[in-house]
């Protein structure tokens, strides 16, 4: 799932996904659709921008997390100790990130969620 309201960089890592073999849920720019989205069905993990079209994504994180989805954060807007305090077990991603450091998340989150 990747959830990412600014239009470029969404596509940038849903293609990221796509081409490490994986299918992708979304892009949703904002947390009322991925909620929608994860009532149908639950991702593997999730690539999470902190800030989306619709406010903070922190409760969709913690629906995600409730159902052990792994979460990689993708933000510029947050550091990675106040994820660690709130999402012990995610993974946290600057903007703008390297695509080889997402792959090395993305490959993290994969075997995390088996």
């Amino acid at each position: 799932m990747v959830v990412e309201d600014e239009v470029i960089i969404a596509l940038d890592l849903s293609e990221t996904v796509r081409d490490m073999g994986f299918r992708v849920e979304g892009p949703y720019a904002n947390n009322g659709h991925a909620f929608i989205a994860i009532d149908q069905e639950m991702p593997d993990f999730a690539i999470l921008d902190v800030r989306t079209a619709d406010g903070e994504v922190f409760p969709l994180a913690d629906a995600l997390t409730e159902a052990g989805v792994p979460i990689i954060f993708h933000s510029g807007h947050i550091t990675d100790h106040e994820i660690a305090e709130r999402y012990p077990n995610a993974q946290t991603a600057a903007k703008p990130c390297p695509p080889s450091k997402l792959m090395q998340m993305i490959a993290e989150a994969n075997k995390r969620a088996h």
